[in-house]
């Protein structure tokens, strides 16, 4: 007798087994002569147990290799394209212009706020943006690179299904020791540029000696400054910025004001006189940069009023949007509209001294009531709010709760080193001082002839013999 599996068309039987009802290594068709008269023996193939997670994993397989099949997988090294962050661009703007899709773009400039702001790119700044051709003929965003400086390079790379990453290299650097000094004419900043000093680099020469310095009135044509700092080299040789200030030293009619900085055992990092007392004070003389004194504390006739009236502080007119710095640690008491004064801010520094500070066009940010400050932290910005004749800053100190003058009030000093701490100074103080005379050979001396009474004065550190 034949088989009906014999008997059954061709094509239900290719159903049958598509189906899954059979396979071929399933079936065998036998023929009427089998053996002891029985039918065709159909075999069942081991079945091997299989697991929630090998079947994620095929599954996960599947849906790459789908993936991977409908654009046709990698087909060529990267393709880097370079692009400029235009004026008013964001890097949103340059990654649509380079054709990227907006929820790439959207995670990749999430991911690189880890490691640095984008809104800090400057415009002329190069991106690199990288896509990976595909055998479709398409493009997949991969990543992008830049630097913003010459110390370090920002990268961000597709990781997966997962997003993007972000990651930064910092570049090995040699601090190199340069020695500058000038003879002032007219102002600080001009003799500096002269000299080729770094605007930062004077920039921190000005903030160290504020506390003592009023660089208004105690400059006189003559008087001579002398820095070091550190200048950073890549080991490519490009010059890569400024570091820190490590000497300072202005001669003020004569008399020789230097400045060393020096790192406790502790770690904390400060600037000292040469015996060991720290500049810092208790409030800054000035506490804004490069302004110059339009009206002085006492009686006056009040340029809008029209009559005598005392004026309680220190007026410094300077260009609108000019930094305003806490000229102490403190507590901020008021940041507010205060009539006349327009916006105005008061800090409390202890149970005795607060200051204000009147006339900002605008405060700085996290600035508000009960916030701290430190000193030197920029509390607002220069403007001509409330009863004002232009953009100045009204700065006042309060003692006890009336104005004193700024200018002849008593600040103690802050902390003298002492015991071994006072011995490791003297000693960086001798290295220093050694270190600044090693650099004499490439000094950097201001263009400006010194006075004949000044050069006939001899020798020493100011001077260049």
């Amino acid at each position: 007798m034949r088989s009906r599996l014999s008997r059954l068309p061709t094509l239900a039987l290719l159903a049958i087994m598509t189906a899954g009802a059979l396979t071929p290594a399933a079936v065998s068709a036998g023929s009427a002569d089998a053996p002891n008269g029985r039918g065709p023996q159909v075999f069942k193939p081991a079945v091997k147990p299989s697991t929630g997670a090998e079947d994620a994993s095929e599954a996960k397989g599947d849906a790459k290799r789908n993936i991977d099949n409908t654009d046709g997988g990698p087909a060529g090294p990267i393709d880097r394209r370079t692009l400029s962050i235009g004026r008013g661009d964001t890097l949103m703007d340059l990654l649509a212009e380079a054709k990227v899709p907006a929820n790439d773009a959207h995670d990749a400039v999430a991911a690189l706020r880890d490691v640095y702001n984008p809104r800090r790119l400057q415009v002329g700044q190069r991106v690199t943006v990288l896509f990976e051709p595909r055998r479709s003929g398409a493009r997949k965003f991969v990543g992008l690179e830049f630097a913003p400086d010459p110390l370090r390079s920002v990268s961000i790379a597709r990781n997966g299904d997962a997003g993007f990453t972000s990651s930064q290299i910092e570049k090995p650097v040699t601090r190199k020791p340069v020695a500058a000094q000038g003879v002032i004419r007219s102002s600080l900043f001009e003799a500096g540029a002269q000299a080729r000093v770094p605007i930062s680099v004077m920039m921190a020469f000005l903030q160290n000696f504020s506390y003592d310095v009023d660089f208004q009135r105690d400059l006189q044509p003559g008087d001579r400054f002398e820095v070091m700092y550190e200048k950073l080299i890549t080991a490519d040789g490009t010059e890569a910025g400024e570091g820190e200030l490590l000497y300072a030293s202005l001669t003020l009619s004569g008399e020789d004001m230097p400045i060393y900085r020096f790192k406790t055992r502790d770690g904390r990092i400060d600037y000292y006189n040469g015996d060991g007392e720290s500049i810092r004070r208790a409030l800054l003389r000035t506490p804004i940069d490069g302004a110059r004194i339009t009206s002085g504390f006492g009686m006056r006739r009040h340029p809008i009023l029209g009559f005598s009236k005392m004026h309680k502080g220190v007026d410094f007119g300077a260009p609108s949007g000019t930094p305003i710095y806490a000229a102490g640690r403190g507590t901020i008491e008021l940041a507010e509209r205060n009539s006349s004064y327009g916006n105005y801010v008061r800090i409390r520094h202890n149970t005795e001294i607060s200051t204000a500070y009147a006339h900002m066009s605008r405060f700085a940010k996290s600035i508000r009531r009960g916030a701290r400050v430190d000193q030197g932290d920029i509390i607002g910005y220069v403007g001509s709010t409330g009863r004002s004749t232009g953009p100045h800053l009204h700065y006042e100190v309060l003692k006890g709760g009336q104005p004193v003058n700024p200018r002849s009030v008593d600040l103690p000093t802050g902390e003298k080193l002492e015991g071994r701490e006072l011995q490791n100074f003297l000693q960086a103080r001798r290295a220093i001082d050694r270190l600044f005379e090693d650099s004499r050979s490439g000094l950097q001396l201001a263009r400006t002839p010194a006075p004949a009474s000044l050069e006939e004065k001899g020798c020493n550190k100011a001077t260049s013999c």
